[in-house]
């Protein structure tokens, strides 16, 4: 069997062993599995979860062993072999998290993140394949990230479709929610749908890796680490808890959309908001989280008044006029004033570095291009972007235009854009268009 045939033949396998999982927990909610373990050292399982791995790319861990290195030189063979001896022979011993910092924002604060090794993200990808479909069999509709088939886009959709009838958004923040996850009572929760011992010890191992920061080893006693593949699943699975407490006791209040950690409720009147603050706050405690009061608030969107940003967009009622000449006021969504920033950010540390002038113009549209289309798809969801994303056309045109004239020597840095537009016709991702 050539390559080719193989990788469809496991992820056929895979899939068949996801859905499988899911029927079983979707027909028997209350049954807790017994018998995962040896499904987590499949080949086939590890094979799956290695492609997906390479997929993602991303940076070596705590070893220094990068994806490269395992593909040119260790041999995916090798590793996919030596996983497999030490999951079945219980020998694997997760490494601590290699910790980077990324800007969280635009006023200088940083973001905490976990690498794990290429070896633990194997690990960590075969367990969430295996663990995913009992807990996506019980997961809410109300929630939307980091789940199959389900994106923001979708959570924006629910927003819309509510705003007709909801004028009252209670926007909340956790403070510090991956950092400040109780690991026990995240393990109790995932001990409700999962009773083999083997997968819960090693899940516990990943919790407890600890972190590597500076040459110092930090011990991890409690949240899970931004990064590794299988924390999106497990924050899902300890907000899970609210999702379902609000459904079966809150729903008069508001409806919850979720997206991680981000969430909003959609309420009719204030009254109902304000009732829903405290309840939010009695459900945090309970989870051991604390809302950020300086970043959460209460929103009155009857009109275009006030808005709200979740998701990197900014929400808010625009005026239109309908047929009878009348004036109503229509949902809308445009890129937030921190999206904006990190947009031109981007496009800035993309065109600015000296090694850049060497490339002809066209070359750097290219790879300036594939950055554009993911902002296009992403924010051009409502026409009344359009004015905000015309914006980010004309500083991509100064930017290139800056590009050009320093390839060329010239001393006028902001002239010739017309030169510049002549050139890139064509070839060159609008998002306005």
């Amino acid at each position: 069997m050539n390559a080719g045939k193989l990788a469809n033949y496991t992820d056929v396998k895979a899939r068949e062993l996801w859905k499988t999982l899911y029927l079983c927990a979707k027909e028997s909610p209350t049954r807790r599995f017994h018998a995962l373990y040896d499904k987590i050292y499949r080949p086939d399982i590890l094979a799956v979860a290695w492609r997906k791995v390479k997929a993602n790319k991303g940076s070596c861990g705590v070893d220094g062993e990068t994806i490269e290195f395992i593909v040119h030189q260790y041999g995916e063979r090798n590793l996919l072999n030596e996983i497999y001896i030490e999951l079945k022979h219980k020998r694997f011993h997760p490494s601590p998290v290699r910790r980077v910092y990324i800007p969280k924002d635009n006023k200088g604060s940083m973001r905490p993140l976990g690498i794990p090794t290429v070896k633990d993200r194997i690990v960590q990808m075969a367990t969430k394949m295996v663990i995913e479909p009992i807990f996506e069999a019980d997961f809410q509709d109300c929630s939307y990230g980091f789940r199959p088939k389900r994106n923001a886009h979708q959570a924006i959709a629910k927003i819309r479709k509510l705003s007709r009838n909801h004028y009252w958004v209670v926007d909340v923040d956790i403070k510090g929610y991956f950092d400040n996850i109780n690991q026990e009572k995240l393990m109790k929760l995932v001990e409700m749908r999962i009773s083999d011992r083997r997968v819960l010890k090693l899940i516990r191992k990943w919790l407890r890796a600890g972190v590597m920061e500076d040459g110092q080893f930090h011990n991890t006693e409690k949240g899970t680490p931004q990064g590794g593949v299988i924390s999106p699943l497990l924050a899902n699975i300890y907000l899970h808890y609210m999702d379902t407490i609000w459904k079966r006791k809150f729903l008069h209040l508001g409806e919850l959309v979720r997206y991680a950690d981000d969430f909003v409720i959609m309420c009719r009147t204030k009254t109902q908001a304000l009732e829903s603050i405290q309840v939010l706050k009695a459900i945090m405690k309970k989870l051991d989280l604390e809302i950020n009061t300086e970043k959460s608030k209460l929103v009155n969107i009857w009109d275009d008044t006030n808005g709200f940003d979740f998701l990197g967009l900014h929400h808010r009622k625009f005026p239109v006029m309908n047929k009878g000449g009348s004036k109503v006021y229509v949902m809308s969504h445009i890129p937030s004033k921190k999206a904006m920033k990190k947009m031109k950010m981007k496009i800035k540390e993309y065109t600015s570095p000296k090694n850049k002038l060497f490339m002809d113009i066209k070359e750097l549209v290219k790879g300036l291009n594939r950055i554009l289309q993911g902002f296009k798809n992403y924010y051009s969801i409502s026409p009344i972007a359009k004015k905000w994303l015309n914006k980010v056309d004309w500083y991509v045109l100064e930017r290139l235009t800056l590009f050009w004239n320093k390839k060329k020597n010239k001393r006028k840095k902001h002239a010739r854009m017309k030169e510049v537009m002549k050139v890139t016709q064509g070839l060159l991702v609008k998002l306005a268009s």
